[in-house]
């Protein structure tokens, strides 16, 4: 059973090519009519680049440009030598790009995140997860996966108060503005307490949700409020798995509609969908089975090209306790039953040493 093939060299082009002028227009947007530099920061073992300035007040501000990858130090040598304005020719590349085989996103998906874009989540270190990181993944990687690619929710997540694994970011951002003031509005789910929640549904599109997520923190699993953004996160345990490697990728529509997303790293979503397998119970089963879906079709590509990168992943999760141990280890049994076919006898054996 195939759960993945590889997009043609043409759409593989295409993509490449969209997310070079993405990321060049990405950059230009976050410095225009700023005065700061560049500079090359470690942080948690991966290399990322950021611009500093100083704001009207006098205040030192940080903007994450992105991993230290060749189009972002392009990127950032075309800045230095003579920033340009954005490149007609995006929205042109995006078509040709899904036309050509990449997977879209729906259009009123994207349109929700374009809009946090637009508003700086992404710069101020959120990252896109869920269904819709999967999907960037595939394009990412020049492959086309075969199943658990459909969802009527989009996914957020930042660090929030878990400085372990923030970037270093300290823009101040109006989440909870950008998203009630778009097109219809989406409206707030509030908690029994009736303090807000994490989670927004679009006027009218009461299957249109939207999603905050976070890493479990000491205060308790209950939504946390975080000032810069303007927006509850909802703790999740296992979450800052996915947040502690991000990379960068670009998301489109059939429209033409493209958007530079931060993602979790392939290996870390991955695994983090094992993680999370044993978390799913009753009405979330059907959840339970789109995560084993992804695992497995990631857990295939990385077998097939970058092992040594899944399994330095996979000792990570179980290296940090039983608890990270047995969740990890009940995911990899159900994703074993489920496809049979994937190699994953070192894995489990390194579990069990």
């Amino acid at each position: 059973m195939n759960l993945y093939a590889e997009l043609p060299l043409s759409a593989q082009t295409a993509y490449a090519q969209l997310a070079d002028v993405a990321t060049a227009q990405e950059l230009d947007r976050s410095i225009e009519n700023l005065h700061g530099s560049f500079s090359r920061k470690t942080v948690q073992g991966s290399a990322y680049w950021y611009f500093s300035f100083r704001d009207l007040n006098g205040q030192l501000r940080q903007l994450d440009v992105g991993p230290d990858t060749d189009p972002v130090r392009a990127a950032v040598q075309r800045a230095k030598d003579a920033p340009a304005k954005p490149d007609a020719a995006l929205a042109p590349l995006a078509k040709a790009a899904v036309a050509l085989g990449c997977a879209p996103a729906l259009p009123k998906h994207l349109r929700a995140v374009r809009r946090l874009s637009d508003y700086g989540f992404f710069r101020a270190g959120g990252v896109l997860v869920g269904t819709h990181s999967f999907i960037a993944l595939g394009n990412m990687l020049g492959v086309k996966w075969f199943a658990g690619g459909s969802t009527t929710d989009v996914d957020f997540a930042h660090a929030g108060k878990n400085l372990s694994v923030a970037l270093p970011a300290d823009v101040e951002i109006d989440v909870h503005g950008a998203l009630t003031s778009f097109e219809r509005g989406f409206i707030p789910l509030v908690q029994l307490s009736g303090a807000a929640g994490a989670s927004y549904k679009l006027s009218g599109d009461p299957e249109f949700q939207v999603d905050f997520l976070t890493s479990l923190h000491p205060g308790g699993d209950g939504p946390v409020m975080i000032a810069n953004l303007n927006v509850c996160l909802q703790p999740l345990r296992f979450m800052e798995f996915s947040l502690e490697r991000v990379a960068q990728a670009v998301l489109a529509d059939r429209n033409g509609v493209a958007v530079m997303v931060n993602i979790p790293a392939p290996e870390r979503y991955a695994v983090h969908k094992l993680l999370v397998v044993g978390e799913r119970s009753g009405a979330m089963r059907t959840k339970a089975n789109k995560d084993l879906q992804q695992a497995a079709a990631l857990f295939a590509y990385l077998l097939d090209t970058q092992p040594a990168t899944l399994h330095d992943a996979w000792h990570d999760a179980i290296a940090r306790g039983a608890d990270w141990r047995k969740r990890a280890v009940e995911g990899l049994i159900a994703l074993q039953r489920a496809h049979p076919q994937l190699k994953l006898g070192e894995l489990m054996t390194r579990a069990a040493a």
